[in-house]
């Protein structure tokens, strides 16, 4: 098992930025696609990027393309989401996720570890 700690979550007004932090550990080696999924109150939660670990190799969901940005840092074990241009939409609990395969299909259940999550807030 991988464990993950998000972090950097908070309010914003709209039309501003918030970097999300994940930082992994544990069976690391296992990892080989991670990504970030978020979930607003009352709704499914839902994908929001993916990277894989090696090729960095990256996928987004529609309403994020062009705001959104993921990164990662191999040496470090861990992951990033740069957002900018915030919408009110984009409140919503972010969580950290990891799979053991490399995978680009942005399904939650290729994904076997999973963060607590860090709640995004944006302002009108």
């Amino acid at each position: 098992q991988v464990q993950l700690v998000e972090s950097g979550g908070g309010l914003v007004q709209a039309g501003g930025s918030l970097r999300l932090s994940c930082a992994a550990s544990g069976r690391t080696f296992s990892t080989n696609t991670m990504g970030w999924f978020r979930q607003a109150p009352g709704k499914e939660r839902e994908f929001v990027a993916s990277i894989t670990w090696i090729a960095v190799r990256t996928l987004y969901a529609d309403s994020v393309k062009g705001r959104f940005t993921i990164s990662r840092d191999y040496a470090k074990n861990r992951m990033y989401l740069q957002m900018n241009s915030l919408k009110p939409e984009d409140t919503a609990v972010y969580y950290c996720a990891a799979a053991t395969i490399a995978t680009m299909r942005g399904t939650q259940a290729d994904f076997a570890s999973w963060g607590q999550g860090t709640q995004v807030t944006v302002s009108s």
